[in-house]
């Protein structure tokens, strides 16, 4: 079984933006600009469209090549634009997602492609298990968009965005905790730490003593209490929203995000044929890390230690890298759907054990 390796690495490259770091609106619409997300016209609870934009469509099509009768695993559904090209070029597709809404969008809106889809209940990180159970068999390819959906983002009860207000809430599935739990009841280390490793937010330290202060007076409940809030104690300097990095530590956090991934990458070889392909899209440094460590590792023949003699086969060998750094989007994809700006793919093939590439 490969095993994700955890060594603090620098990225080869940086982005200090992720996926919910844009600008505040003056208005509460949407701030889409020219952007040409995809307004499907199927509401959901509250009238509201699940609109996105697939990240990087292109180039996921080309890294995974479906034609008819290839069957593919979609782990992050979302709102299906993925999994729609997939299938419109013949193959089949399961799109695995803990979101109850985007399943029901996706199963309406991809209802015309028949038992060729199916949308699938559970995380990504347990794809094994619901394979065995479904009787997948073994794929032609995966694919995981890590980014958080427009829909999440946009929809206040969800509580994902300072954009708009709403609870403090953050949850992608049926996750017992929520963010207001996590600013409300954990202590000032922990949430130091989050805000630091996660955020990778410099002024840790003062929002979190901040947090532990203001919560004695009035729980935090909103997602702009808590924005605004920050905005107050740390200013605010230029197009970022100082509560940006606090926003995303906490989701991840509340999503276990990082530790999704991890246990993904620790079983997903075993998922795919020989010559099957993972593509995983990433929109921050930290799981980009984690995505690019594991996946050089898991693509090198031999490995070697300062105590050992000599290299050694690697054990864990079971891919061959089909992009050797991370694809980005070009400036007119960057323009349409400003929230792809900071989104990185990397794709690898499987191998057998025994090949020598």
């Amino acid at each position: 079984m490969l095993k994700t390796l955890h060594v603090p690495a620098l990225p080869d490259f940086w982005w200090p933006r992720s996926f919910n770091t844009w600008p505040l609106p003056t208005s509460g619409e949407p701030e889409v600009g020219n952007s040409t997300l995809l307004m499907e016209g199927i509401p959901l609870e509250g009238g509201m469209p699940f609109y996105h934009e697939s990240i990087l469509l292109d180039k996921v099509l080309e890294s995974l090549a479906p034609t008819e009768g290839k069957i593919f695993a979609d782990g992050t559904l979302g709102g299906g634009g993925h999994t729609e090209a997939l299938l419109e070029k013949g193959s089949w597709v399961k799109g695995v997602d803990r979101d109850a809404c985007a399943r029901k969008y996706a199963s309406e809106r991809l209802s015309r492609f028949g038992d060729r889809f199916e949308a699938v209940a559970g995380r990504f990180s347990e794809m094994s298990r619901l394979s065995e159970e479904g009787k997948w068999g073994q794929l032609d390819g995966i694919l995981l968009d890590l980014g958080v959906s427009s829909f999440q983002l946009d929809e206040a009860q969800r509580g994902f965005s300072f954009r708009f207000d709403g609870p403090l809430d953050m949850r992608m599935g049926e996750s017992e905790v929520t963010a207001a739990d996590l600013v409300n009841e954990w202590s000032e280390p922990d949430l130091m730490k989050i805000f630091f490793e996660l955020g990778e937010e410099k002024a840790s330290r003062k929002i979190a003593a901040w947090i532990i202060q203001e919560r004695s007076k009035t729980p935090f409940e909103t997602t702009l209490q808590l924005a605004n809030g920050l905005e107050k104690l740390l200013g605010r300097r230029g197009r970022i929203h100082p509560a940006t990095k606090v926003f995303q530590a906490l989701r991840m956090t509340v999503n276990d995000e990082l530790g999704e991934l991890r246990r993904f990458l620790d079983s997903a070889a075993d998922l795919l044929k020989p010559g099957g392909r993972l593509a995983i899209i990433t929109f921050h440094s930290l799981e980009d890390r984690i995505v690019k460590q594991a996946f050089r590792h898991a693509s090198k023949v031999q490995i070697d230690r300062p105590e050992w003699p000599a290299a050694r086969p690697n054990p864990d060998l079971r891919y061959r890298l089909i992009t050797r750094k991370g694809v980005a989007p070009d400036g007119a994809e960057i323009k349409r759907n400003p929230r792809s700006r900071s989104s990185r793919l990397r794709v690898v093939e499987k191998i057998l054990p025994t090949s020598s590439s």
